[in-house]
């Protein structure tokens, strides 16, 4: 899968209103859920116990943090674009996020990413990408969120 390459503002201004790309799949494993919540304190059970959660859960297995989810946001949306040209990039935000469904260990995962909308702020440009990420076999996504990117081009 190749990249898609942006050097300027009218580069990325030519995907308003159009898909950037989509990422390849990365696997959830529960080392990776259990990195996390080492990361961030958060050791519920649902993630965490193996065997309690095909016990007792509802999905018959851990599931991912949601924020761990989330997280992949970065390294999933730099497989779809290299942006050149650029002194900073910063993420400004994130808007109207909503977790659809839980991610299970070891499902693939993959990011989906749309220009929304685009702003030149006196030489800053602001976009608000369209982020999916999107859950091997299942129609439903994870999560759905305009992500705000802020760029100063050179």
């Amino acid at each position: 899968m190749s990249k898609v390459v942006i050097s300027g503002y009218n580069e990325l201004e030519a995907f308003l209103g159009k898909e950037i790309g989509v990422s390849e799949y990365h696997t959830i494993t529960q080392e990776q859920i259990n990195q996390f919540a080492d990361a961030t304190s958060d050791h519920q059970w649902i993630h965490v116990n193996v065997e309690r959660a095909k016990k007792e859960s509802p999905f018959k297995s851990t599931i991912a943090h949601g924020y761990l989810t989330l997280s992949l946001l970065t390294y999933l949306w730099l497989q779809i674009v290299e942006v050149r040209n650029v002194k900073l990039m910063v993420n400004y935000g994130i808007e109207n996020l909503k977790f659809n469904q839980s991610v299970t260990v070891n499902s693939r995962v993959r990011l989906r990413a749309q220009l929304e909308s685009i702003k030149d702020l006196r030489g800053v440009t602001r976009a608000h990408m369209k982020a999916t990420l999107e859950v091997e076999g299942s129609e439903k996504p994870a999560y759905t969120a305009i992500i705000v990117f802020l760029y100063h081009f050179i």
